[in-house]
């Protein structure tokens, strides 16, 4: 740090010491635990305290805090080394066996992770014999620094991740160009850019249109109309965003890019909002025509909740049909918010959203020139319905199989009709009468086209529909056991090979409406593909690792031996490699497709002399390696990982990475590899696709986001 930035620190950390120490200036164990939020028993916050309190008070002072953050922050790396040696030696001397095995204990506590005993002993018994070069049973400073030595990455920030201790964020970010107006993502949004710029223009010149139309009114009344033009315009258009089957049929075409049709729920928002306030308007200007127009002997109340002004072309009720709309509309704007959707009350969106039925017949009531922009895009939006209804009726589908999954996933095995259709990563609305017999709700499809005989859904518990789908499918008494099973073609492709209370055969009647095209058909049209998944958003990647490893696969037909070849297929450029990133918070979450996952490496290693398929998985609750609470278990875990060529946590041969990715270096070794154009497809939060998208604009990267 500078010498303003040491200072800045320096009165952060006495403050924070100030107010935890309170009247006796002192910090005893209890309040250092607190401080450090830790759990109750924890080793390392008690030899922290121990190494901290150099006098033996059973208490910490200011100084004794300085001094010793000091020697982390600015000591050499001997000296931190030195204390990382003492914070494991617990009786002062050498590090044996049992005290090593103590300190990775707590190591995987403190990192949330959970692995057997005799996991435990493995991971005990690598980094003691690698760390112990003289076989004299104990490792000693000299060791254990020589071991590290190895791990260079560890030294970088060594740190004890005391969160209370460190500046605010926006002290230490430095002034950077707004991203905005960078000419990386001018470039990389042009085609949305362009596309909303075309909506400002047109909607601007409707607007004028209309004013000049009515210049000979008053200025209130000239804007009323220049806002019902436009409201004719956007209320017939933001239904035209939402045509998926029309969309998913355009994704297929030269359309694709130049539209950027993978954005359209975005533009559906932005569509959505500009309606809310050309209602809002709308409305109030008329509120003071209303109030110039007095004269004429009707009140301002008259004229809007009343017919008798006459005013309106079906029985003078254009004001109370424009009341009616003003209030429906802004209802449904507020319960469209991301904090509605979002915080598990998906159903007040969706029940909320299907008076959009009510806006159209009351907008034709209310201006008589609304039918003229309807009439085209309701007849395509009634011909999308009619054919979704049929589509989901046609054929008994039934849910076959179900998985209870860690983290309250529900994996659907539903029995595939013959006439289902998709591509990998599409996506389709479900509806389960048991549930909920009129709600429909949209999921990815996490199998492969080629599995013929089934289609696959995983269901994260996170509303009050798919948490009633978990708990139903969790009682014991249902559902009844089915005659008909799918055992025989399923059991080998299981992702959880859990039998019992948490899998289960059924017969359960469900309809599906779809399938609907999404971002990720782009993949096969990609040189080099990057496949980002956070948590249960790996479900349309899922599909697409088994879409593309089953059509590498090349059987022999005189024999059993199989091998793995670039794809031979008109309508994939994807030749050279696929990166995939999958991120978790805990180790439970990885079971979801760890079966997958295991398959496709145990495939690639055995026929390909270059990897084509690039596995990278982060667990965000693991402490990162620069951490004292974890360097002893990333050291042991890499040598048992090399040692057994399996990662511990996940059984994958490629080894889970402690906390989240470093993003400016992921892509920037992507940048180096220099494998052709790089497309970026991620699915998950909409916080980390923010970050994201940053970095592929910072390296020119295509960005693309799973959007329903």
């Amino acid at each position: 740090m500078s010498a303003d930035e040491d200072a800045r620190w320096l009165d952060w950390v006495t403050k924070q010491f100030e107010s935890i120490a309170g009247d006796d200036k002192e910090i005893d164990l209890d309040e250092f635990k607190t401080a450090l939020k830790v759990k109750e028993q924890s080793f390392f916050a008690e030899r922290f305290f121990a190494l901290f309190d150099s006098d033996g008070s059973s208490s910490i002072s200011l100084d004794e805090l300085l001094e010793a953050l000091d020697l982390l922050i600015h000591g050499s790396e001997t000296d931190k080394l030195r204390f990382l040696f003492q914070v494991y030696d617990v009786d002062e001397g050498s590090i044996d066996p049992d005290e090593l095995r103590t300190v990775l204990k707590s190591c995987l506590r403190e990192s949330a992770i959970s692995l057997p005993e005799e996991k435990l002993d493995d991971l005990t018994l690598a980094l003691f014999e690698s760390a112990d070069k003289d076989n004299s049973g104990a490792i000693t400073f000299e060791e254990l620094k020589a071991e590290l030595e190895d791990f260079p990455e560890v030294m970088e920030n060594l740190t004890i991740a005391a969160n209370w201790l460190k500046p605010p964020e926006a002290d230490q970010k430095k002034r950077q160009t707004p991203r905005y107006l960078t000419r990386a993502y001018w470039h990389n949004n042009s085609r949305k850019l362009l596309f909303l710029c075309g909506y400002a223009c047109l909607s601007l010149a409707l607007f004028v249109g209309a004013v000049l139309q009515h210049r000979h009114g008053s200025a209130c009344y000239m804007l009323a109309k220049g806002c019902g033009q436009c409201l004719n315009f956007n209320c017939t258009f933001v239904m035209v965003l939402m045509l998926r089957r029309c969309l998913t049929w355009l994704r297929a075409t030269w359309v694709v890019r130049v539209l950027p049709l993978d954005q359209n729920i975005l533009l559906h928002q932005i569509v959505g909002y500009a309606i809310l306030g050309y209602t809002l308007v709308h409305t109030t200007a008329h509120i003071f025509n209303f109030q110039l127009s007095e004269h004429s002997g009707f009140s301002v109340w008259e004229y809007l909740l009343t017919t008798r002004p006459g005013i309106g072309w079906v029985k003078g009720t254009a004001s109370v049909t424009g009341v009616v709309l003003q209030v429906v509309i802004c209802l449904m704007g507020i319960c469209s918010s991301t904090f509605v959707r979002r915080s598990g009350h998906f159903e007040v969106f969706y029940w909320s959203h299907l008076s959009y039925v009510w806006v159209w017949s009351l907008l034709m009531v209310h201006c008589a020139n609304f039918w003229k922009w309807f009439v085209v895009p309701g007849l395509l939006f009634l011909l999308e319905k009619i054919i979704g209804i049929a589509v989901s009726r046609m054929g008994g589908l039934y849910i076959v199989e179900v998985n209870l999954l860690p983290s309250k996933v529900t994996h659907l095995v539903i029995k595939r009709p013959q006439f289902f259709q998709f591509k990998p990563g599409d996506y389709v609305y479900i509806n389960i009468p048991v549930i909920a017999k009129y709600e429909w709700h949209p999921f990815t499809i996490s199998s492969a086209p080629e599995q013929s005989d089934s289609l696959w859904l995983h269901i994260r518990s996170m509303g009050q529909w798919t948490n009633r789908l978990y708990e139903y499918f969790r009682q014991p008494q249902s559902p009844a056991p089915s005659p008909r099973r799918l055992a025989a073609s399923l059991r080998s492709r299981q992702v959880s090979a859990k039998f019992g209370e948490n899998h289960r055969f059924c017969n359960i009647k469900c309809y599906v409406d779809g399938p609907y095209g999404t971002p990720t058909r782009q993949i096969f049209a990609s040189e080099h593909a990057v496949l980002i998944g956070a948590g249960i958003g790996i479900t349309p990647f899922a599909s697409i690792l088994q879409s593309i490893y089953r059509r590498r696969k090349q059987n022999c037909p005189n024999c059993s031996y199989s091998w793995c070849e670039n794809i031979k297929d008109s309508e994939m450029k994807l030749r050279k490699q696929v990166d995939f990133i999958w991120i978790n918070r805990d180790q439970k979450s990885f079971e979801w497709f760890v079966s997958l996952l295991t398959k496709l490496e145990m495939d690639q290693a055995d026929g390909e002399p270059e990897r084509f398929l690039e596995m990278h998985m982060y667990m965000t609750s693991a402490l990162c390696k620069n951490d004292m609470k974890a360097i002893g278990l990333q050291m042991a875990l890499d040598l048992l990982a090399k040692k057994e060529k399996r990662d511990s946590i996940t059984g994958l041969r490629t080894r889970t990475q402690p906390g989240r990715p470093e993003w400016a270096k992921v892509f920037q070794k992507i940048s180096e590899e220099n494998k052709g154009k790089v497309h970026v497809f991620y699915c998950g939060s909409p916080a980390l696709a923010k970050v994201i998208k940053a970095q592929c604009e910072h390296f020119g990267f295509n960005f693309y986001k799973e959007n329903f």
